[in-house]
């Protein structure tokens, strides 16, 4: 995987296959691995690129604050050096929130916006103060505490047992430094909902029928502002990608395949 130095981090990525360019955020607490199966199959007629947040993966150091803002930008950045103008931006979970805030910062770069198990609204004060109370426990208790945690809010009732390992072992790769950091920015984040009103480039939302994290009546809600089709993904759950791979990846195709040629007038940048 290569790495590109933007400000004082390292951020490492993927780069694969050619064509229309496909960029994908990832989930907490994974990395730019939990898209290894859509990589594998969309890089056969698209560039599939991939980050590892700042302090997550192998991108470091961690800062203090993994801000939605600051990762954005990074993205921005390494868009802007691999010579990309415009991509598809799909994001799960956190990296719905990345892929919100990268809109945000340059709306001109997207030919499309895929939102997966996400949403748009901020923390309550509670799940705030809950971000927290997290971040101090990874950073005392580690990784392992980590995926104990985390894997049943993630994975559906029946998920396979190679995905329940897969997810373990991805969340295991992770540092607790780059985990507190993530959870301390998804609490700063902003309230992201006016801008679903914005958005002005075609829209997909995908989640899985068995999300606990964000059930399919948040994503119902988005779908609706946006104007976007809702792809439901049966029996899956926090990570569709990953309990639905295949299905996942082709409804990210169709989408695709079903861009506008040639592309929306963009507006400028949000102030």
């Amino acid at each position: 995987m290569p790495r590109i130095r933007i400000g004082d981090a390292d951020i490492h990525y993927e780069d694969a296959g050619r064509g229309p360019v496909v960029f994908l955020l990832h989930a907490f607490p994974l990395h730019s691995g939990m898209w290894r199966p859509q990589i594998d199959l969309l890089a056969r007629e698209h560039r599939v690129i991939a980050m590892d947040y700042r302090g997550l993966g192998r991108s470091g150091p961690a800062p203090e604050v993994a801000t939605m803002e600051l990762l954005a930008s990074d993205a921005a950045e390494l868009l802007a050096r691999l010579g990309v103008a415009h991509a598809t931006v799909a994001g799960l979970s956190m990296g719905g929130y990345v892929a919100l805030a990268l809109y945000r910062k340059s709306p001109q770069l997207f030919r499309g916006l895929v939102l997966c198990d996400t949403r748009a609204g901020p923390d309550s004060a509670e799940g705030r103060e809950g971000r927290h109370r997290f971040a101090q426990d990874a950073l005392a208790k580690g990784m392992g505490w980590v995926a104990d945690q985390m894997i049943p809010k993630l994975l559906g009732p029946n998920a396979a047992e190679e995905v329940v390992k897969r997810v373990r072992a991805l969340i295991g790769e992770n540092d607790p430094r780059g985990v507190a950091a993530a959870q301390r920015g998804m609490a700063a984040r902003p309230d992201s909902e006016p801008l679903l009103k914005q958005v002005r480039c075609p829209t997909l939302v995908m989640v899985g029928s068995e999300d606990s994290l964000t059930p399919p009546s948040i994503s119902e809600e988005m779908a609706a502002t946006l104007g976007a089709r809702l792809a439901l993904l049966p029996g899956a759950g926090h990570l569709a990608n990953l309990e639905s791979p295949k299905l996942f990846a082709g409804e990210l195709a169709c989408f695709i395949a079903g861009l506008e040629t040639p592309r929306r007038a963009q507006p400028p940048p949000l102030q």
